[in-house]
């Protein structure tokens, strides 16, 4: 993990706030739609497209998935997606993987990242 990257996630994952860390999945799944269905896929038929597919996203290694193209800085960050570091990479992806490819500001209200995590949660059983 660039040194960076390593240092901003651990701060992010020690001042999260642990605040709705529960969430709402159907509303997830609205919001998962709106901001996140026009590049990455769940569920079932899940595969990858502008993004990688999100299935089983909780306990994964970034970069890891085979049928995706990833960024240099996604390989090679070394971060394994928890709900801490989901929720840091969803508020703010440029500050927690730098260069990364995904075009995405962020969502900074923290009852929509949890509600959008609570969603993916769903598919953690999925393939």
């Amino acid at each position: 993990m660039n040194t960076t990257a390593g240092l901003t996630v651990a701060l992010l994952t020690l001042f999260a706030a642990p605040a709705n860390a529960a969430g709402d999945a159907q509303a997830g799944q609205k919001l998962f739609g709106r901001i996140c269905g026009g590049c990455h896929q769940v569920g079932e038929s899940a595969r990858a497209s502008f993004g990688p597919q999100l299935n089983q996203i909780f306990d994964r290694m970034s970069g890891s998935t085979t049928d995706y193209q990833y960024s240099a800085a996604m390989k090679s960050a070394g971060i394994t997606w928890t709900t801490q570091t989901l929720t840091a990479y969803l508020e703010a992806p440029k500050k927690v993987v730098p260069g990364t490819r995904m075009i995405f500001w962020g969502l900074s209200d923290p009852e929509k990242v949890a509600d959008v995590l609570a969603y993916l949660q769903t598919f953690q059983n999925a393939q």
